[in-house]
């Protein structure tokens, strides 16, 4: 049986703009800015200095802790600037900029310098550490968003008792399809990925959560369970169709719809049990595994009103959002805003000197006419924030404890439980803007 969460909204998609569209691979910069703090954790630290030539592929800048991601040359080229830069998602960062000097080889060759094995034709022939050491060392961090270290989520302490791992094809953010167009054209690859990642957590219970607006990707996972040789004595693999809802998409609410277990407040999903891993995080294992290839490209897509012609593509890491738009012949109309992932959670940018990083799932770019104007006026206590709520807050009394500064009764009333959907905005008949005193209250809370 598959449980549904409560609360939640229903905005429209958009996703037709794209979710036809293949995944092309139609643009190779000659510069990237590639930041090293793009990770959940500490930022990793250079290993290279200006002037060195890289190669596509090769370390530039390693892990300082536990909770921390390597970094890799995208393109490969001469350093040609360590500074500070602008990032999608936290101001400025340390940045490593790399130039491309014209004429060296820009294609990974898939060397296996990471120790992985391209001709295994299964992955049990390496350990559980071996598994671990390559996906830590080629830098895979969580694409759906949060980007926490991936090697880390898949070592759970042991008295956590993992039984169940949940990949996540929700994709429940409007426009966004470049997880769809992964399960549709990647299928082998991804279930190949979501087998290792069984392994390592050694569980017995496997789900596919994808949302019912994506049959098609369904059925390409189903499809290619039924074709893949491997017989599973130790463990199932499950597709759950959920329903299309936003944040559908968000852990706690993909474990309470497969699992019908309640992540407690201030918890995390090994609390009960349960890991919970995106599609492109488990191609990307296959690709370190399978190929030794460390992360410096991703799925995302581009789209929106100003584009020519919306798409998803292949962008590799670092890939500056003037350039990305250079690639695609420009706009139908100079956008009015510029949106790093979705309209729900997406952060709007200042400016188009910014790097596509691990984390980035897509760039919209919208017209006036895509933006709402309407001024915010007095609340009228419907009560529909808090039905949509899907932490069960009460987004509006939370609103008031900010706009007075009352911080202390803000976290006692569950803020930092939050994790910024935009869900109560988005359906405030006000128009008052819950999330910027979500966002605001926590920083406050965790300056």
């Amino acid at each position: 049986m598959t449980y549904k969460f409560y609360g939640g909204v229903h905005p429209p998609t958009f996703k037709t703009l794209t979710s036809d569209r293949p995944i092309k691979r139609v643009y190779i910069p000659k510069k990237v800015t590639i930041p090293l703090s793009q990770h959940t954790g500490s930022p990793a630290e250079p290993v290279v200095a200006v002037g060195d030539s890289v190669k596509v592929g090769a370390l530039i800048a390693k892990q300082t802790g536990f909770i921390s991601s390597p970094v890799h040359a995208a393109i490969s080229g001469k350093v040609t600037k360590i500074s500070h830069s602008p990032t999608p998602t936290q101001g400025r960062a340390l940045s490593i900029s790399i130039e491309s000097q014209g004429d060296e080889d820009q294609e990974f060759k898939g060397h296996i310098p990471l120790g992985g094995a391209p001709n295994l034709t299964e992955s049990e022939a390496l350990s559980k550490e071996e598994l671990l050491a390559i996906i830590r060392d080629a830098g895979i961090v969580g694409l759906g968003g949060a980007a926490f270290p991936t090697y880390v989520k898949l070592s759970p302490p042991k008295d956590k008792n993992i039984d169940s791992v949940i990949l996540n094809g929700a994709e429940c953010e409007p426009h966004l399809t470049c997880d769809h167009r992964l399960l549709l054209e990647k299928s082998k690859e991804i279930l190949k990925g979501f087998e290792i990642i069984v392994k390592i957590l050694g569980v017995k219970d496997a789900y596919i959560a994808i949302e019912d607006n994506k049959l098609s990707a369904i059925y390409a996972m189903e499809r290619a369970i039924s074709a893949y040789s491997v017989q599973r004595t130790a463990y199932s693999i499950k597709i759950v169709k959920l329903e299309t809802k936003y944040p559908q998409g968000a852990e706690k609410q993909v474990i309470k719809s497969v699992l019908n277990r309640t992540v407690p407040a201030g918890g995390l999903p090994m609390d009960v049990g349960c890991v919970v891993q995106n599609v492109g995080t488990a191609f990307a294992i296959y690709e370190a595994v399978y190929f030794g290839k460390p992360l410096i490209e991703r799925c995302i897509t581009i789209t929106g009103s100003c584009v020519k012609e919306p798409m998803n593509l292949w962008v590799r890491i670092g890939t500056l959002l003037e350039d990305l738009k250079d690639s695609q012949g420009g706009f139908l109309k100079e956008p009015k805003r510029i949106v790093v992932g979705g309209p729900m959670m997406g952060i709007a940018q200042y400016t188009m000197d910014v790097p596509i990083v691990k984390g980035t799932s897509g760039v919209l770019f919208l017209s006036e006419d895509d933006i709402d104007r309407e001024e915010e006026s007095v609340c009228i206590r419907c009560g529909r924030c808090i039905d949509v709520c899907p932490m069960g807050l009460v987004p509006t009394t939370l609103m008031y404890h900010v706009k007075k500064e009352r911080f202390r009764e803000a976290k006692d009333l569950g803020i930092p439980h939050c994790y910024e959907c935009g869900a109560c905005a988005y359906i405030c008949p006000a128009k008052i803007p819950l999330l910027d005193y979500m966002k605001l209250g926590k920083a406050m809370i965790h300056p």
